[in-house]
């Protein structure tokens, strides 16, 4: 069975690590912030300025003026701060930021990027995905390996703008979780979700990619 919304962001947790800062991006990412291991001091901020976000709130416990970078209501943990726009891409631009973990509309074989227009949709702009995927020592992607349609995310060459080349250090989708490697300039595939074989993965992805290694379990 392909992974949940939830499962993608309990794989996504397992790139913590002790005393990280992190960046989680707009979508499945944001999840990520309620399945930080127990024990673990990991510092998640938000572009909008806020170091130090918790899990969702519950109801009782909403603050409207307490938001992420997608306007989610969010909490804070014991120390969090708040500090202006300029100072958090202070962080992220002076390489600040252990861990980024987006989203995206597509990924290519080398790595690029494209998470931030469909062209003939209105958005408002790039946002704080071009900094990050410039400045963050490691860049995490979280998406559907297939569109709506059923069509590959994952391609030989991105089709929409893009917002970084090369920058994706691991990709994380619904059927498999793969790792780039720089040596060879293609994704590696790693591991498969339950269900899901190797040769299932292979047909849905457009992309050239290295099966070179024995292929694990997803780890939840």
């Amino acid at each position: 069975m392909p992974l949940t919304r939830d499962q993608l962001a309990i794989r996504a947790s397992k790139e913590l690590r002790d005393g990280f800062y992190v960046n989680l991006g707009i979508g499945i990412p944001t999840l990520v912030a309620n399945h930080v291991p127990k024990g673990m001091t990991v510092w998640l901020q938000s572009e909008n300025g806020l170091l130090g976000m918790g899990a969702f709130p519950t109801d009782a416990k909403v603050d409207a003026d307490m938001v992420n970078a997608g306007k989610q209501t969010v909490t804070g943990v014991t120390g969090h701060s708040f500090f202006s726009s300029a100072e958090s891409f202070g962080m992220i631009r002076g390489g600040h930021i252990d861990l980024a973990i987006l989203g995206a509309m597509e990924v290519s074989e080398a790595g690029d990027l494209a998470n931030w227009m469909i062209p003939g949709k209105l958005v408002k702009g790039m946002g704080g995905a071009m900094d990050l995927v410039a400045g963050v020592k490691r860049r995490v992607v979280v998406m559907d390996h297939c569109n709506k349609k059923g069509e590959s995310k994952v391609l030989p060459t991105c089709t929409l703008p893009l917002t970084g080349l090369s920058c994706v250090d691991l990709l994380i989708t619904d059927l498999c979780v793969m790792e780039f490697d720089r040596g060879r300039n293609l994704f590696r595939l790693l591991e498969v979700a339950d269900g899901v074989t190797v040769d299932e993965v292979k047909a849905k992805t457009k992309a050239a990619i290295l099966v070179d290694r024995p292929v694990q379990p997803v780890s939840l």
